[in-house]
């Protein structure tokens, strides 16, 4: 989770720069070459400046919810956010690792897995030995919680 902060507070310092140094320049110079209405390099730096500016407010959004995130709260006998949880596939026989991450980092043919996705929420708050249905687009899975080792035990 501190690695995601991290990337987080990079990209809001990278675009900022860029909104506040770099798009200034490039719209002063697009002014300098006249007729505004019919001006490409204009129109196209304004269009930056805005998008730039809205996906600002996202991150610095993101980052704020993230900041919330209370470790103590999740729990460190159960599947929270950040564990890696070795499951039994009850159909397949066979078993598959999932990681538990958030929306950004989910990578699911890599085995991670969003705390929203429905595996992530089927899983939630469960316990080694525990056998969990889960509905997914395709049907009803099942799976034994074989291992479990949480965010507390990988730091």
């Amino acid at each position: 989770m501190l690695d995601l902060k991290k990337k987080l507070e990079e990209e809001i310092a990278r675009l900022e720069y860029e909104l506040r140094h770099e798009l200034p320049k490039e719209i002063q110079r697009a002014r300098a070459l006249g007729d505004l209405s019919e001006n490409a390099e204009y129109q196209a730096a304004k269009e930056r400046q805005r998008l730039v500016e809205a996906r600002l407010a996202q991150l610095k959004r993101r980052l704020s919810e993230l900041s919330m995130i209370d470790l103590s709260r999740i729990p460190r006998d159960r599947v929270g956010l950040g564990s890696r949880v070795v499951l039994y596939d009850l159909q397949k026989g066979e078993e598959v690792t999932y990681q538990l991450v958030t929306s950004e980092h989910a990578d699911a043919a890599n085995g991670l897995i969003s705390t929203t996705s429905p595996i992530g929420r089927g899983l939630l708050g469960k316990r080694v030995g525990d056998v969990v249905r889960i509905e997914i687009p395709g049907g009803v899975r099942e799976f034994e919680i074989i291992d479990l080792t949480t965010i507390h035990d990988a730091v």
